[in-house]
């Protein structure tokens, strides 16, 4: 007796198996059409056609781009905004208000300007503070520290000598 092996079978949809699953019903073959219907696969995302979207996907640049947007409003000030602020100023007062939001929308300026140099504190804080205690604020940026691991390999022993000098005396 010979066994036949199903996996070689792959059947995705009736379309495969013809006209045999119609004929299965006519006729009554009960045990041939559950057979069908079992080897059928019961994946959806094989029975189901799914488009497949395009992967390729297009920069906000590129979109700007095509579609002729101007570069959006910057959330903080930059070197360029206070030229652009300067400027929009002069039209202020040598033209209108309508050249002055022209100006604004064909290159508008940062939402915020912030306090500069003033070491992270809100700016009326800081002008209160005395030079010598502006002297003692923490810098901008930490500095990062500049210990490598043999530095601190080195440490490590020469803290644990102390150690063992000050437990022996």
């Amino acid at each position: 007796m010979q066994t036949q092996s199903l996996d070689n079978i792959q059947l995705i949809n009736e379309i495969q198996l013809g006209t045999n699953l119609n004929h299965a019903v006519e006729s009554g073959r009960r045990a041939d059409f559950s057979l069908m219907l079992a080897l059928l696969s019961s994946d959806l995302h094989e029975n189901i056609p799914v488009d497949t979207t395009p992967t390729e996907t297009q920069s906000s640049q590129q979109l700007r781009a095509y579609f002729e947007i101007p570069a959006s409003q910057p959330l903080t000030s930059t070197a360029s905004c206070y030229q652009r602020s300067a400027e929009q100023a002069q039209a202020f007062h040598q033209a209108s208000l309508t050249s002055t939001r022209l100006l604004a929308e064909l290159q508008p300026t940062a939402l915020c300007y912030p306090p500069q140099q003033t070491k992270g504190l809100p700016e009326d804080l800081f002008h209160n503070l005395s030079i010598h205690e502006r002297r003692k604020l923490p810098p901008v940026d930490p500095k990062p520290l500049q210990a490598t691991p043999q530095d601190l390999y080195l440490a490590l022993i020469k803290s644990k000598r102390l150690s063992e000098m000050s437990w022996a005396a």
